[in-house]
């Protein structure tokens, strides 16, 4: 099994969530729920890694983190 980090967002403008996965390419998705967003991300994810080569998949990028930063604006 193999764990990877989804950054999810809620558009403004449609309402929808939408998730991308850093680092592979094509793996991005939206649902109207976080329920239906987890389902797609999986199901994206699984697909893409099919059709990725055993090198690319051991150069994937290890998560650290997430930084928030707050300015003036």
């Amino acid at each position: 099994m193999r764990r990877v980090t989804g950054y999810i967002e809620k558009d403004p403008e449609t309402g929808l969530y939408v998730a991308v996965v850093p680092g592979i390419p094509g793996a991005h998705t939206q649902a109207e729920t976080l329920d239906e967003l987890y389902k797609n991300l999986k199901e994206v994810v699984e697909l893409c890694l099919e059709e990725m080569d055993i090198d690319s998949k051991e150069q994937l990028p290890e998560f650290v983190g997430i930084q928030q930063v707050e300015v003036a604006g």
